[in-house]
């Protein structure tokens, strides 16, 4: 009988180590003898690509794309989307809520109205170019227009105008006439057009034998030549300044592309393109 108990003692203190081993084996994970395995490395998945919206002048398009490769080329976290335009339609989209992070006018006076109504805070906008206003033929004209009162001529059946409404430079165009004493009397050639590059295509498809443009929008096209600068007297001096759009909600990509658009990189850009910069 002691002989019993004994051997049941025996077992009972085998299965109890028994338990205890697995228990312990069971507790152990591959790798759990040191540190265990960190998980992919958080730091290098690239942060989510920010897209600025940009509503800008339309004759600002050439210069824009060439600093937007730049742009990008460095700061490979934003994205540079682009809304073409005239800078009055631009203006009346982003008050009547357009997605738009920057503003670039080619009127002042459109800045200050966004800027009247709340829209762009005084302090988040700047002068950032100038430009001029010329008039342009298609290349092969042989009208040889040299100052305003020559539109009056029987070579030209139809000048292009931006609509001076919302198209700044056809109110730069309509302002300098009007001056001159020819608006009213040019009337019945008068073609009005949505943007300045509008007015470029009818002139370079002869559809205008003449049109008022800028001096940056002259050196984009070999379809077209220049005929004459009009008198900066006869017009409000062209600025083009540039803001950030209160609604953003990249207030920091935002920042950093509205100083970048002042830097000596950047100006040297527009500069190639026929503006200036101003003092």
């Amino acid at each position: 009988m002691r002989l019993f108990h004994r051997f049941s003692a025996v077992l009972l203190g085998a299965a109890a180590a028994s338990l205890i081993f697995t228990g312990c084996g069971a507790s152990k994970s591959p790798g759990s003898e040191g540190a265990s395995p960190a998980p992919a490395d958080q730091a290098s998945v690239p942060a989510a690509q920010v897209e600025l919206t940009v509503s800008a002048a339309a004759s600002l398009t050439d210069a824009l794309k060439e600093i937007q490769k730049h742009y990008e080329a460095k700061n490979g976290q934003v994205k540079l989307k682009f809304n073409f335009g005239a800078s009055g339609a631009l203006q009346q989209q982003i008050e009547q809520g357009a997605p738009a992070d920057l503003y670039l006018s080619a009127s002042a006076e459109n800045m200050k109205a966004l800027v009247d109504k709340l829209y762009i805070d005084a302090s988040q906008q700047t002068p950032l170019l100038r430009n001029e206003l010329v008039v342009v033929v298609p290349a092969d004209s042989t009208a040889g227009l040299t100052k305003p009162e020559d539109l009056r001529g029987d070579a030209v059946r139809h000048v292009a105008v931006g609509e001076p409404q919302t198209v700044p430079a056809g109110g730069y165009a309509k302002e300098a006439l009007t001056k001159l004493a020819l608006w009213d009397t040019l009337q019945p050639k008068i073609v009005q057009a949505k943007d300045v590059r509008q007015v470029l295509t009818y002139v370079e498809s002869g559809n205008a034998e003449a049109g008022f443009v800028y001096k940056t929008d002259a050196l984009t096209s070999g379809k077209i030549k220049l005929a004459f600068t009009v008198d900066p007297g006869t017009y409000t001096p062209i600025e083009y300044p540039a803001g950030i759009v209160k609604t953003t909600k990249h207030g920091e990509e935002a920042g950093d592309f509205f100083t970048y658009l002042q830097s000596k990189e950047a100006q040297d850009v527009f500069v190639r393109y026929g503006f200036s910069i101003p003092e």
